[in-house]
């Protein structure tokens, strides 16, 4: 089987053809970074005007880059949630009337299954496993039972990991997606030069919280202007970043103790993030827990990871009609 995976959830326009769930054969990925860099921040209105621009060209690029043609594919797999609905409607809509044009059939797929299952795009891995998604619009817990089973076991209250990163970078003036440049700057200074909180909130807790270190932050500059002082800015990210770190590594290990599993996954966006990678390491291996996380290509949103999980929906629970929509919050929990 041959399966067409598109993503269009938030402001990357990407395509991937996947055969049997196993086999990538092409993943191609559009980034709008530089049309929402000077706005610091994602603009939903420009972000579906955009996908509307490249969908067609992407889906083609991808097809040729695995030698392919639409009349060589079985099943199309879409995000359908969650993210931004002008976003999502973009993908969704295209994938729908290529269905309904070739009489392919195609599933839509929940953006958490995508990032709790990419680790299979290059490795194989034993079932239950507890999976942490962090990224620009969550910061969840799943305890992953099968290809199609996912237990939600904590979620974000307010700020995601990678949404207080991006507040953050626009805060200390760095460029955006702010992600990578805290933790460039991070990597050159003390994470404990500056005791930010960490919010562990009530006692077995698995939610995070991250708009109290956000603030904190944010107090922390404002106090050393007033006094005149000059901002460490390398200093101020590595204990930002450890605040953050910490919390999700902390939780994910108390619910892969609670859970009684023996493998913890990393996934989502903000688990390309360098100190994350290696924070998980240490801990997984200080309790004896097995660690997998993908390389970062695979980690940030792309259609690879989409018609993965579309493969195994659609064999579950076979294809959709037309009459389907979009939607704006995870349908997992």
């Amino acid at each position: 089987m041959r399966i067409l995976g598109i993503e269009s959830s938030c402001d990357d326009t990407a395509a991937a053809v996947l055969a049997d769930g196993r086999h990538l054969l092409s993943s191609v990925i559009s980034s709008q970074d530089q049309i929402h860099s000077r706005f610091g921040g994602v603009v939903p209105e420009l972000a579906s005007r955009n996908h509307l621009e490249n969908i067609h060209p992407i889906v083609c690029e991808a097809l040729d880059r695995a030698q392919l043609t639409l009349q060589d594919i079985d099943l199309i797999a879409t995000t359908q949630g969650p993210g931004l609905i002008g976003s999502l409607l973009v993908g969704f809509s295209y994938a729908k009337s290529l269905s309904y044009q070739t009489g392919i059939p195609y599933v839509g797929v929940d953006h958490m299954a995508g990032h709790l299952l990419a680790v299979f795009l290059e490795e194989d891995v034993e079932f239950p496993y507890v999976a942490l998604i962090a990224s620009g619009g969550t910061s969840s817990i799943f305890h992953v039972k099968s290809h199609t089973q996912f237990l939600h076991l904590g979620r974000t209250r307010d700020d995601a990991a990678g949404e207080a990163f991006d507040k953050v970078a626009k805060l200390l003036g760095l460029p955006y997606p702010g992600g990578p440049h805290v933790s460039k700057s991070a990597a050159q200074g003390d994470p404990k030069a500056i005791s930010f909180p960490r919010a562990w909130l009530e006692e077995e807790s698995l939610d995070f919280s991250f708009s109290g270190v956000k603030t904190a932050v944010l107090n922390h500059c404002n106090q050393q202007k007033q006094k005149g002082i000059p901002l460490n800015l390398e200093n101020i990210c590595a204990s930002f970043q450890e605040a953050v770190v910490e919390v999700l590594v902390e939780k994910t290990i108390r619910a892969a103790k609670g859970s009684g599993v023996s493998t913890v996954v990393l996934g989502g966006g903000v688990s390309a993030n360098p100190r994350l990678r290696s924070a998980f390491q240490q801990r997984c291996a200080e309790e004896g827990f097995r660690f997998h996380v993908p390389r970062p290509v695979f980690c940030t949103d792309n259609g690879a990871m989409i018609a993965l999980a579309g493969y195994y929906k659609f064999r579950k629970v076979g294809a959709m009609t037309t009459n389907e929509d979009v939607y704006s919050r995870s349908a997992l929990g």
